[in-house]
């Protein structure tokens, strides 16, 4: 009956553990900033666009990229370049953003300024119903 038992437990638990393993390889991971950026600028790449409608174009569920600001900074850019129309929708200590491409910033969504410690959570949207490859560029030099 003990045998019976344990048969019955042992399955259950390894499919739990599997299911919470799947969970945390889902999470994107969280990219560390501060003052000593190591390589400057630094260049993350992905996929824009989702399924998610949004007052900031087409995002997806979860965040594109993490990033967690370790200490207060005078000044951090953030840049989105793809071949479409790509969006940024920065979710942080000071609320949300959304920053749409526009002729001054030569049709790349970039925001830039002080930033204040804390995660920010970036969502790199589209506002076509299509997905593009996007290079987002982190920098602390003013251009």
């Amino acid at each position: 009956m003990k045998t019976l038992r344990l048969l019955a437990i042992v399955p259950t638990a390894l499919a739990m553990s599997l299911v919470f393993t799947e969970a945390n390889l889902a999470q994107t991971p969280t990219i560390q900033i501060n003052r000593n950026l190591q390589s400057d600028p630094l260049i993350l790449n992905g996929k824009s666009g989702g399924t998610v409608k949004s007052n900031c174009g087409n995002i997806t569920t979860e965040p594109n990229q993490v990033i967690q600001v370790t200490e207060s900074l005078p000044y951090l850019r953030l840049t989105v370049e793809s071949q479409g129309k790509p969006t940024l929708l920065i979710d942080g200590p000071g609320g949300r953003f959304c920053v749409l491409a526009d002729s001054y910033s030569g049709g790349k969504s970039e925001l830039s300024g002080y930033w204040q410690a804390g995660k920010y959570s970036l969502y790199v949207g589209e506002l076509s119903q299509r997905e593009y490859n996007y290079t987002l560029s982190i920098s602390q030099k003013n251009k």
